[in-house]
């Protein structure tokens, strides 16, 4: 991150939106926003969210199944495969 690129004023982004816009999109790195010297914001494009949201919900999943295995909710891989060749090759 570079700091005096990344970080605006509220005020920057009022009047420069467009520039924002095409500053995200072209870099591909996020810029904050800031209101009263606070960050408040984050302008992002769209391919970037999207990858951020897809990253999140595998780390979700991966946590979900990390506990079901600590708890033991597991089923052996053979009896999984017979299940499925029971209901859809018979």
């Amino acid at each position: 991150m570079n700091l005096s690129q990344d970080i605006k004023p509220i005020s920057y982004l009022k009047s420069k939106t467009a520039d924002v816009i095409n500053t995200v999109n072209d870099s591909k790195r996020a810029m904050i926003i800031t209101q009263n010297g606070e960050a408040k914001a984050v302008v992002q494009d769209i391919k970037s969210y999207e990858n951020l949201q897809n990253s999140l919900a595998l780390l979700k999943m991966i946590n979900y199944s990390e506990r079901q295995i600590r708890e033991g909710k597991v089923t052996e891989q053979e009896k999984v495969f017979n299940a499925i060749e029971k209901k859809y090759f018979s």
